[in-house]
């Protein structure tokens, strides 16, 4: 592997180990995995320019012009409703002197530069460019903003510089079964925040995949309704995505099915999945609510973190005074964030120590197994055929 410093590839070796060892006998990452300057370089150039990246539910943009702004490492983008109902993604760095054109989520009806007022349509069509008509050889229709490649699955918009990658309905196509029961494209969004965290994107991607935690961390919340015993695996290890299920106990505040609902049956009416879609879109689907965290590094000791819950149409039909529900549930998922916030960060902390050292992990954190097989596959995709060998 060029230009790869020998710290750096003995951190890729020890993450080759634990991915070619049965979970058993398997540990996590080691701490130097988690503040690499050199690994985080390679992760952005392997992983998170190559793969799916989910910027948010195409539900939080419901009409023509709407928009949500995300990015895929240094580069910039936008997501919005076409006139047609589409949903595409163009660069968002203004064709003239590079500004960004949009912040945040909103409604445009055109897309205009906040330098120049360069203005672009919703095809990333340059429609208007005031006083370049001295420009020798100027013609507006040779300006479009780059377009990135978007793909929608299940009502989740999904994006990637990657041309090459398989559809991600082919990725997660093992998953949609079981996801499908729910009807989540139909979910309605409740809420939407973005957050920074002070840890490593890993160690709050690992976080959010194992349940081992939930009755410790969040013994004051969500914990109390997580019987560990009965958490349920894919049989299979997944190139793209890893999955948990587990029943909800019967007096679960959120999670368990409204009497309305008529799609989901049998101890499906109490089941929730936990997909993570690799590299670092999580979520929670219930058969009342879905709530989800997409990661972006910024840096090694800080993840850009978007958060949203929805909610199934007949819980939010049913509801008589819509927003001090949503505002009750915003307080008990910031609750829940703030455990999770506690612990990563104090992990990330922790991983400073001279004498941290990763355990062995538990038949719970299977999960963190299938990561570490993904994030081998994608670091050191020579890896396995040679450690087979070596076997």
């Amino acid at each position: 592997m060029p230009n790869i410093s020998p710290e750096t590839s003995r951190i890729l070796d020890d993450v080759a180990r634990q991915a070619a060892a049965p979970l058993p006998s398997a540990h996590g990452l080691p701490p130097e995995a988690y503040r690499s300057e050199e690994l985080l370089a390679l992760e952005q150039e392997r992983v998170f320019a190559r793969d799916w990246i989910c910027p948010g539910l195409a539900a939080e943009i419901p009409n023509a012009g709407d928009y949500l702004t995300y990015s895929i490492g240094d580069q910039p983008v936008f997501c919005i409703r076409d006139r047609s109902g589409d949903i595409r993604t163009f660069s968002n760095v203004c064709l003239h002197r590079m500004t960004q054109l949009l912040e945040g989520r909103g409604r445009a009806g055109r897309v205009v530069c906040p330098y120049h007022a360069w203005t672009y349509d919703h095809s990333g069509q340059l429609i208007s460019a005031k006083y370049m008509g001295h420009t020798e050889g100027f013609d507006k229709q040779a300006y479009c903003l780059p377009e990135i490649r978007t793909e929608i699955w299940q009502g989740w918009i999904y994006i990637t510089l990657n041309e090459d990658a398989p559809p991600i309905a082919e990725v997660l196509a093992p998953l949609a079964e079981d996801t499908s029961r729910y009807r989540m494209e139909g979910y309605v969004p409740a809420v939407q925040q973005d957050h920074v965290w002070d840890t490593n994107w890993k160690l709050l991607t690992e976080n959010f995949m194992e349940g081992y935690h939930l009755p410790v961390a969040h013994k004051n919340t969500v914990g109390a309704w997580f019987p560990a015993k009965d958490t349920r695996f894919f049989d299979e290890t997944y190139d793209g995505f890893t999955c948990q299920s587990f029943v909800k106990s019967g007096d679960a505040k959120y999670g368990v099915a409204h009497p309305d609902n008529r799609a989901l049956e049998g101890h499906w009416r109490n089941t929730s999945l936990l997909p993570t879609i690799y590299p670092a879109h999580m979520y929670v689907l219930a058969p009342d609510h879905l709530w989800y965290l997409s990661l972006r590094p910024k840096g090694v000791g800080q993840v850009m973190v978007r958060f949203g819950v929805a909610l199934a149409p007949e819980v939010d039909a049913a509801l008589d005074d819509r927003a001090a529900f949503i505002d009750k549930l915003a307080v008990f998922f910031d609750t829940v964030n703030a455990e999770d916030r506690g612990v990563v960060e104090g992990l990330y902390r922790g991983i400073q120590a001279p004498l941290a050292r990763s355990g062995p992990l538990s038949w719970l954190e299977r999960e963190i197994h299938d990561f570490t097989k993904y994030l081998n596959a994608r670091l050191r995709p020579d890896t396995n055929s040679k450690l087979e060998a070596a076997q």
